[in-house]
């Protein structure tokens, strides 16, 4: 494998599948048979996943919610989905962890970079819910803070497009996609990688991004083993 360490950020609105809220037992379990494979080669992967199948703050706050309450409901839908992918992992036969980064016990151990690091290296799945723990910070950035924090290789963002283009590939039938950017220039361009600050965190401290189709099964493993699928994102 390319990789030792990996930090993989799940989309929430991936985990509803083909339902307009909640969660897929199909995309749960499709992840989690993705997921099972890698960790079967012995590449250690840390996850962080979003909310938005269930709440979305900033979605919230449009509609009259206080921001701080809404991105904080945000947050408790993260650990929602972090307990439902231990919970196929384990139907799986993989051993997983959910550490929350709100004290939480007893549905998950309070986070932190030595916990989490003990855990990968005895072979379980890491999966930090409860985004940064502060509002106003998306799960873009706390997977940018996360990967970071736990020195992964790189960050592996798992969507349902297959890269990053030009424009919006659903709206656009012309857009071209990169297999290779850098930073820079997404900023130049103003592409919609990912929220600027998590997308400065990974430049400043050296972080590729790997953009990529989750929703294909057998993709994870593609990526992990260098095959040319999505698009790399560096210095």
């Amino acid at each position: 494998m390319k990789y030792n360490r990996i930090l993989l950020k799940l989309s929430g609105e991936s985990l509803q599948g083909t339902q307009k809220y909640g969660l897929s037992t199909d995309v749960l379990h499709s992840y989690a048979e993705q997921i099972k494979a890698v960790v079967g080669t012995g590449v250690q992967v840390g996850i962080v996943i979003g909310g938005g199948n269930i709440f979305r703050g900033l979605q919230g706050a449009r509609k009259g919610f206080d921001r701080v309450k809404g991105d904080q409901m945000g947050m408790l839908a993260t650990i929602i989905n972090s307990l439902a992918l231990q919970s196929a992992l384990e139907d799986n036969g993989v051993k997983a962890k959910v550490l929350t980064s709100i004290r939480m016990e007893p549905i998950g151990e309070y986070y932190s970079k030595a916990k989490a690091l003990e855990y990968l290296e005895a072979g379980y799945v890491v999966i930090i819910g409860g985004g940064t723990s502060n509002p106003y910070f998306s799960t873009d950035s706390a997977s940018a803070l996360r990967g970071i924090e736990l020195e992964a290789d790189v960050m592996l963002k798992g969507t349902r497009v297959d890269g990053v283009y030009t424009a919006d590939p659903e709206k656009d039938p012309a857009a071209e996609k990169f297999d290779e950017i850098t930073f820079d220039e997404v900023y130049r361009r103003n592409l919609k990688v990912m929220d600027m600050t998590a997308f400065t965190l990974c430049r400043e401290n050296g972080l590729r991004v790997i953009v990529f189709d989750m929703d294909t099964p057998g993709n994870l493993e593609k990526v992990l083993t260098g095959e040319k699928i999505g698009t790399l994102v560096k210095l």
